[in-house]
């Protein structure tokens, strides 16, 4: 289940979240993006401020971009011009139907013990062949940062067990140094999982 306080930060904080970062994500983006068909169908979960989606749209993707508060949503929606659905990681039910899923600083509050359900979710809502790229930030544990938002803070480790234990086998993790909303220096694992054909 989602975590209750994180997404009542998220919406009671859209505004200011979403004038936070507006340049898309660089190169784990454009890696993404290489690695799915043209004019392929892209999931992105929780979509925040629209950066990516937007970024995604330019060469003619067909996205599906969603978040898990309404307040986001509409942020996104009047970045992109196009509707966004409101969407919880539990309730992604979809099957073989995307290209690509693009999960940037999301699924990092997934809560751990449902991590692997949610990862689940994501290969079966995937084509044969289909890729999917996530980033977490990483840690030894569970925890809130100072703003109340929960992380389930992983391991490299961690993480590639949750990956086989959902049913991925094609998986690699690049870390990279960077920071977030919080402008504290953060280690961020960026995962690219490929669905067996």
């Amino acid at each position: 289940m989602a975590d209750d306080t994180t997404l009542r930060f998220y919406a009671k904080n859209a505004e200011t979240y979403a004038q936070h970062a507006t340049t898309p994500n660089g190169a784990q983006l454009d890696g993404f993006l290489a690695l799915v068909p043209a004019a392929g169908k892209i999931l992105e979960l929780g979509c925040g401020n629209g950066r990516d989606a937007a970024r995604m749209l330019e060469p003619g993707f067909d996205v599906d971009a969603t978040d898990g508060t309404a307040e986001l949503a509409a942020e996104a929606e009047r970045r992109i011009g196009r509707k966004v659905r409101v969407l919880r990681f539990e309730h992604l039910d979809a099957i073989a139907l995307y290209d690509g899923i693009w999960a940037s600083a999301s699924l990092l509050h997934v809560p751990a013990e449902t991590l692997v359900d949610i990862l689940t979710r994501i290969r079966k809502a995937l084509r044969p062949g289909g890729i999917f790229t996530a980033s977490f930030k990483a840690g030894t544990g569970e925890g809130r940062d100072d703003l109340g938002r929960y992380y389930n803070y992983p391991s490299a480790e961690r993480l590639l067990q949750d990956y086989r234990a959902a049913g991925w086998n094609k998986v690699t993790i690049e870390k990279i140094m960077g920071s977030g909303y919080d402008a504290k220096p953060t280690e961020w694992l960026w995962v690219t999982a490929r669905h067996a054909a």
